[in-house]
């Protein structure tokens, strides 16, 4: 490895881009982490850093500020000469600046894409801006993609699945995008097909122990805490900060290496190179160093940090590397966190303000010329689209669709017909396609060229017709479904679904079905019929699009630490049922009072739950508006089995402004307190009695979960429990929870006060139970006696309840709270 940037002349890597003529642009985050609370992180102090080699050698000589007082900038894309696309923290909004008098200097700026604000922690905001061999600009985090339409029109949306993305994008050498995902340990996902078509992820797609990984640097300096490390050397055990992919594309390392998928892995001070293996459809990833408990490169140096990487124009391979004592960002180093033990002990965040930018060489090749794009003609740039390096096809495409010079299209109609290089006929097709002059004569040649990559180009780039309104290509995706060539056949069918062609549902069932049907078919076909997600009658049109934004967000978020199904992401290599995070499935804090999951939402929560402690830490999201956490909130309290109520904008502004004064996440035991009508500390004083199997009932108050009260019978209008108080006592509802038994709640119910047990008022409330947890709420009342009558039928079922709660009147008391985690040593 060959050194190629460092201090001063970088500080705080995070992304580099080349331009046409082998430039670097570096985006620096300079603010970031700068000690361990992250003091000053959000001021306006980073940059985008210019970088260049005057005499062609590859020694960068030269060395500008391009973009000055930027806030963090995280997604940086070249376009012509002298101009980026740069995206800072904080918001979607993407700026076209441009270096008008060459100096290397931006001295223009304008709004390319109008984003608006992005809340939320950095570390869970969107990185990427490639732009892909479709034409397609594509990111992390967001649920859509962008395209150009030149420089004086407003980029093109179009919606996407979720990626489940974090840290940096790369495309292979057919287009397909591959995202790598961190937070959720969960290192790459949904790469069984192109994002565009759908989030695919099969059981069996890694190879033996993949998400293990084998560092030198034994710190034991993970968010994670002791199920993150083995015990005996405190080196990292599993993926846990996975970032920074890059398929390798260059032609000036060794041949076996191009194709692989690299990530780094920057806790383990590590870099993971990953074999592809395709067959039946289905995408297989393995360490090709896994006998050998090894890995493509690892450092000894702690402050080895690299978080992404770059196949160069020089064919070689480039690493953004920070170089720093902490990564993790502030909000996981939280006094009373395991995370700022380590960092203490090991004076980890002593070393700032440095990066390193280096080059992986071999003995064997020397590194290729330095390019110069920018002044060449189009036809010139044409020739770019046979190179063997992926870098040239991909920046000549690009900058002849920028360009849009219509003038090479002759040309490029020729290199699609008749190249002898398959990825040439492919780039220039797609090229074709980003001009707007791709037409369905071309499109329908192309679908039986030589090559199944050209083949299945063809038919992605004929969707551009279909949308345009050229209706007759549903025929051809109907009868390619139909087809012999197995992977044109099922990238129609994913081309059908995805465009809801006429029938396509039924194509997709029948191809699924048929005798013989190949595994891609069987394994994948079937996740893409799984219904979207629709809301019942009972939510208005306004509920409906909350709770669509919301399921976005948990999507692209929540889900790596909570799971797709809410029952929490399973933690790889622990104990059966061990999860990354808490169930939000019958969660009570989900389910019950509104005010405890917005205030989980605003401030985080930290330290057991029931006993359990987990390893994700649900840091604080309070940076985001209020609607944000209102729709993240309403769509947990209303999915996986949750039936709960909506939870409004204006919840979430009442509840920011009473906790403004709350400054760390919350424990079980102080959201309780601070929440209003808490449960009576009674129990053990209450005299319970029930119309059936009444020597149950103290099972609904003893505080297990696992334990419960039932009737012995199914359902039946009549059947009761009653309470009786120590003393008369002013109440606002009663709590059921099943969730041990989730559909022995009552069909329906009626609960009637009383002062003596004998004489009893009209019912304070009635209704009907929905899901585990019923809470029942009515005006504040004094009162004995409580009972509570089932008043509805369900065949088969008990009624049950595993914890028996009355709600009290009181107020909650919100307090600024501290830091009580306990500290763990890790001699």
């Amino acid at each position: 490895m060959e050194l190629v940037l460092a201090e001063p002349h970088i500080k705080e890597p995070v992304t580099a881009v080349f331009d046409g003529n082998g430039r670097l642009f570096v985006a620096e985050m300079r603010t970031y982490m700068q000690d361990i609370d992250g003091t000053g992180e959000l001021t306006n102090k980073s940059r985008v850093s210019l970088h260049w080699s005057s005499k062609g050698d590859g020694v960068m000589d030269k060395h500008t500020v391009f973009a000055d007082n930027l806030k963090l900038p995280r997604m940086i894309l070249p376009l012509g000469p002298g101009e980026l696309l740069i995206n800072e923290t904080d918001t979607q909004d993407i700026y076209l600046w441009r270096d008008k008098d060459g100096d290397g200097v931006a001295d223009e700026k304008k709004l390319w894409y109008a984003g608006g604000p992005r809340g939320g922690n950095m570390e869970h905001q969107q990185s990427g801006l490639i732009w892909c061999t479709d034409n397609w600009l594509y990111m992390t985090y967001n649920a859509w993609r962008l395209r150009w339409q030149g420089y004086d029109k407003e980029p093109l949306k179009e919606n996407t699945p979720g990626n489940g993305g974090q840290w940096g994008l790369t495309q292979d050498d057919w287009g397909k995008p591959w995202y790598v995902n961190a937070g959720g340990e969960r290192g790459p996902l949904n790469f069984q097909t192109h994002i565009y078509y759908g989030a695919l992820n099969t059981k069996d797609q890694f190879v033996g122990d993949f998400a293990s990984v084998w560092p030198l640097v034994g710190l034991a300096d993970v968010q994670g805490g002791y199920a993150r490390f083995r015990p005996e050397d405190k080196t990292l055990n599993h993926f846990t900060a996975t970032c920074g992919a890059e398929v390798f594309r260059g032609d000036r390392l060794p041949t076996d290496l191009r194709g692989d998928l690299l990530f780094s892995e920057p806790v383990g001070r590590l870099i993971r190179r990953t074999k592809i293996e395709v067959k039946d459809g289905v995408t297989r990833l393995s360490n090709p160093y896994e006998s050998v408990k090894g890995e493509f490169i690892r450092s000894t140096d702690p402050n080895f940090r690299v978080v992404n990487m770059n196949t160069a124009p020089d064919g070689t391979l480039y690493l953004v590397d920070m170089y720093r004592g902490i990564i993790q960002e502030g909000n996981w180093t939280r006094e009373g966190s395991y995370l700022r033990k380590a960092i203490l002990q090991y004076s980890l965040d002593k070393n700032v303000g440095r990066g390193r930018i280096w080059r992986l060489v071999h003995d064997d090749f020397k590194p290729g010329p330095q390019p110069k794009m920018d002044a060449e003609k189009s036809t010139d740039l044409v020739a770019h689209l046979a190179h063997p390096n992926g870098w040239w096809r991909d920046t000549a495409q690009r900058t002849l669709v920028i360009r849009n010079d219509k003038t090479v299209l002759p040309a490029l109609e020729s290199m699609a017909r008749t190249h002898a290089n398959p990825l040439a006929r492919m780039h220039a097709l797609w090229t074709i396609e980003g001009l707007g002059a791709l037409d369905a004569a071309l499109a329908r040649e192309k679908l039986k060229d030589t090559h199944p990559q050209v083949r299945i180009a063809a038919l992605r780039a004929s969707e551009t017709l279909l949308k345009a309104g050229d209706k007759s290509f549903e025929t051809d995706y109907t009868a390619l479904a139909k087809g012999k060539d197995i992977d044109l056949a099922w990238q129609a069918l994913l081309t059908a679904n995805t465009l809801k062609i006429t029938n396509s549902r039924s194509l997709l069932i029948s191809s699924i079905a048929a005798t013989n049907a190949p595994k891609v078919f069987k394994e994948l076909g079937v996740m893409l019929l799984a219904p979207p997600t629709s809301w019942g009658k009972e939510f208005s049109g306004a509920d409906k699009n909350l709770l669509t934004k919301g399921e976005a967000v948990f999507k692209e978020l929540c889900f790596a630490c909570h799971g797709f199904d809410g029952r929490g992401m399973p933690v790889e290599g622990g104990k059966p049922g061990t999860t990354l995070a808490p169930p939000l499935a019958g969660s009570p804090r989900v389910v019950g009072q509104r005010e405890a999951i917005i205030h989980i939402l605003l401030k985080g929560l930290a330290g057991p739950i029931n006993g359990k402690t987990y390893e994700a830490l649900m840091v604080p999201m309070e940076s985001n508006n209020d609607e944000w956490i209102a729709s993240v909130a309403s769509y947990v309290r209303n999915s996986f089995g949750n039936k709960a109520g909506m939870v409004s904008v204006k919840d979430v502004a009442a509840l920011r402004a009473e906790a403004k004064i709350r400054t760390q996440p919350w424990t079980v035991e102080e959201l309780a307190a601070a929440l209003p009508n808490a449960p009576l500390a009674n129990r053990a004083a209450w005299k319970l009695t029930a119309s059936h199997n009444a020597a149950a009932l103290t099972n609904a108050v003893d505080g297990k979960a696992d334990t419960r009260y039932d009737t012995k019978k199914q359902q039946e209008p009549g059947m009761w429990v009653q309470i009786e108080l120590p003393s008369e006592t002013a109440i606002t509802g009663v709590r059921l929870d099943a969730a041990g038994s989730g559909n022995d709640f009552p069909r329906g119910y009626k609960v009637e006060l009383s002062a003596d047990g004998q004489t009893w008022g009209k019912p304070v409330a009635t209704g009907e139970g929905k899901a585990a947890l019923t809470d029942i709420k009515f005006p504040t009342a004094k009162t004995k006696f409580i009972r509570i009558t089932q008043t509805g039928s369900a065949p088969g079922k008990f009624w049950s309840i595993h914890e028996l709660d009355v709600l009290s009147d009181s107020k909650g008391k919100i307090v600024e709270g501290k830091a009580t985690a306990k500290l763990p040593t890790l001699e």
